[in-house]
């Protein structure tokens, strides 16, 4: 346990932080499962659909700073592939 003031606010703001941290990681998990189920389905309107809550939602956690802008890039880039992989089939 912290012994100091200061280091007890540290554990504080580390909780808080892993929880904010947590909540978003799933949410980043549950938008990606979405988008690969309606692929795997070959539901071309739903993965649409997903495709556009993806790339927003994943550029809104840019501007938190959740993701880095690149991190953001890769991911929406790939899920595109996917989605043109499945809409030329």
């Amino acid at each position: 346990m912290a012994n100091h003031k200061s280091a007890e606010k540290r554990m504080r703001q580390t909780i808080k932080k892993t929880e904010r941290n947590r909540y978003y990681r799933t949410k980043i998990k549950n938008i990606t499962r979405a988008f690969r189920e309606a692929v795997e389905s070959n539901d071309i309107p739903k993965a649409q659909e997903c495709f556009k809550i993806a790339n927003k939602d994943f550029h809104k956690f840019v501007s938190k700073g959740i993701l880095s802008k690149n991190t953001a890039a890769r991911k929406v880039s790939r899920l595109n592939i996917m989605l043109k992989k499945i809409a030329l089939s």
